[in-house]
């Protein structure tokens, strides 16, 4: 069987030293522009949501969905996605994954129903989940170990990286011309990296191991449970909690996990690998990551009805507004693995877990009409970029390097599967507070914050040696 490690013969090639050849030069770019597009699709969104509400006649407690649809469908398959990528191939499905993400990108542009705009939403979220690790699992098999592989994941995580500060800009320069561009101009891109992937991503060796079975219980009651839930806690702001409706969905995420739960308990392959959930350093970054991201796009969200509904701000101006707290990531994104691997992780994890709930608690809790940016709104996004150029890197690091080898990816995807969970809840609960001013969903923001800070302090604990 060919090793993980060596490319089957005809695939793009890199030297142990480094080099690589144009062909391998072009997947890498493949895979990293598919990751940008990925990264970019929440920040996009975020921005456009006061003039999409708008235009569709939705309220601000609704628009959400725009970025809770994607967040759903890319945590709640992720798992799911890994597998069926390991029984279906890497090729097939990431090829697959970018020619539905362009199509449903179109289709989300066109569409005036806002049902089937949150569907698109969906469903891209789902393509992430099969093209976000999928694209490093290629990369691992394309370069060698040594500098070639370290260079290529250096520069696949600054492309994701980027993406949300990409996102910010297009999104702001797009929206002022219509939001129907912002949903469409992803579509070209995917089709292109489609077109340039037939050529480009390698054929899976016919001879590795596969699991024998999908998991689609376990995926559907997982995916299941998470949408109730986000459901449950849209329809509070016109039904109240106590409403048959959304007693209802509470009971149906609560049925829906259960079942999930015995899937995995009862399936020889779960999703779940045994063990994980009991990882302490893993459960740690899983959750530290899901308060950190969560609670910046509930800030985010916020921070862009405000500007744009309350202060009268353009989507440019709203973009531009958010940049120091996303660009700074993009900058380190290169060097941020060797800060992670000098210093140790849980410590620049807690740094960055204090700097954000600073960061959300300093906003204005009365939201002024009249904004000076550099005292009202600036502080915020310097200490929420500090907090991720701090902690980002640290936390994937903490999350994965501390299992076996061969537990990396399942480790990875539950990572990721949190992080999006978090995207999904804390955008719900945000809008959902909405309607009642600002003050308690930024009080809402900090409190997450403050969480993740509590979980990263066990972290600091003096570690003993291992058996």
């Amino acid at each position: 069987m060919t090793s993980s490690t060596t490319p089957r013969p005809g695939a793009p090639r890199a030297t142990t030293d480094g080099h690589r050849s144009p062909a391998l030069w072009g997947l890498l770019f493949v895979l990293a522009g598919n990751m940008l597009i990925d990264a970019l699709e929440v920040s996009v969104a975020l921005v456009a949501l006061p003039s999409v509400g708008d235009d569709l006649g939705q309220t601000a407690a609704r628009t959400h969905w725009v970025v809770t649809g994607f967040a759903i469908g890319f945590g709640g398959l992720m798992l799911f996605g890994t597998r069926l990528v390991a029984i279906l191939g890497r090729r097939p499905v990431y090829l697959a994954a970018l020619a539905v993400f362009a199509a449903a990108s179109l289709a989300g542009a066109l569409t005036d129903d806002w049902s089937l705009l949150i569907a698109t939403r969906f469903v891209k979220g789902v393509c992430a989940a099969l093209t976000a690790p999928t694209g490093l699992a290629i990369i691992t098999s394309a370069f060698p170990p040594g500098p070639a592989r370290g260079r290529a994941v250096s520069v696949y995580s600054f492309f994701g990286a980027s993406g949300f500060t990409a996102g910010l800009l297009l999104s702001g320069a797009l929206t002022e011309a219509g939001w129907r561009w912002t949903f469409a101009f992803p579509a070209p891109v995917a089709l292109l990296l489609f077109a340039a992937g037939l050529r480009l991503i390698p054929k899976d060796d016919p001879a590795r191991p596969r699991p024998g079975r999908y998991a689609a219980p376990s995926a559907l009651a997982h995916t299941g449970a998470l949408l109730a839930l986000v459901y449950a806690i849209s329809a509070v702001p016109g039904a109240g909690w106590g409403n048959p409706r959304t007693l209802a969905a509470l009971a149906a995420a609560a049925l829906l996990a259960a079942l999930f739960v015995r899937a995995e308990r009862t399936s020889p392959e779960p999703l779940v690998r045994p063990g994980l959930l009991g990882h302490g350093p893993l459960v740690r970054s899983a959750l530290g990551a899901a308060a950190l991201n969560g609670s910046y796009l509930g800030l985010l969200l916020v921070s862009t009805t405000h500007l744009q509904r309350r202060v009268g701000w353009g989507p440019w101006e709203t973009g531009l507004a958010f940049l120091p707290a996303a660009l700074p990531l993009a900058c380190v994104a290169l060097g941020s693995s060797r800060l992670a691997t000098r210093v140790r992780p849980a410590l620049l994890i807690a740094a960055g877990a204090a700097a954000a709930p600073l960061g959300y608690a300093l906003y204005p809790r009365d939201a002024p009409a009249d904004v000076r940016y550099a005292t009202d709104v600036l502080p915020t996004m310097l200490l929420v970029g500090a907090a991720f150029v701090l902690a980002f890197t640290a936390l994937h690091l903490q999350a994965t390097a501390s299992v076996a080898e061969e537990l990396r990816p399942a480790a990875g995807g539950l990572y990721q599967t949190a992080v999006q969970t978090g995207a999904a809840l804390v955008t719900a609960l945000t809008s959902t507070l909405l309607d009642t001013g600002y003050g308690p969903p930024l009080l809402l923001v900090t409190a997450v914050g403050t969480a993740g800070l509590l979980v990263a302090l066990p972290g600091l604990a003096p570690r003993r040696a291992a058996p």
